[in-house]
């Protein structure tokens, strides 16, 4: 199995930017006569769709996307080698730092969230990462 991630736009072009000089993704192919920009480099691939605000968010629904800042409970975490450069590149390509970077046992978080209202997180693993939190009898 393997996780292809999809992100709802209002501006193509715009995301190709900021996803591009903002988090390091390369574009790869356009698809569906160029209404999808596939964006490589992470460890998944992710799909950049050309989608019109106020459009209902899938077939028979009523829900309608809006690119205001909203809250999801699903986001992406970008794990990065060096934090405050990290979000030094994100902010200059148009995110927003939602709080200052947080430091933890286990590394470093940044909380953001692109032009597009989709929050995010920038990771800094310090250490052995989230070893330093797993529960002793944790399963691999």
């Amino acid at each position: 199995m393997r996780l292809v991630v999809n992100i709802d736009v209002d501006d193509l072009d715009k995301a190709i930017r900021f996803y591009s000089a903002g988090l390091g993704l390369t574009p790869g192919r356009r698809l569906f006569e160029g209404s999808v920009a596939e964006m490589l480099g992470a460890g998944s691939t992710v799909h950049l769709l050309a989608k019109s605000p106020d459009t209902a968010t899938s077939p028979g629904s009523s829900a309608a996307r809006d690119y205001a800042r909203h809250w999801t409970p699903v986001h992406l975490d970008f794990e990065v080698a060096d934090i405050e450069a990290a979000v030094d590149r994100a902010v200059r390509a148009g995110a927003t730092l939602e709080a200052g970077i947080q430091s933890y046992a286990w590394g470093r978080l940044a909380t953001m969230s692109d032009p597009f209202g989709h929050g995010f997180c920038l990771v800094q693993f310090v250490g052995s990462g989230y070893d330093t939190v797993a529960a002793p009898d944790a399963r691999r």
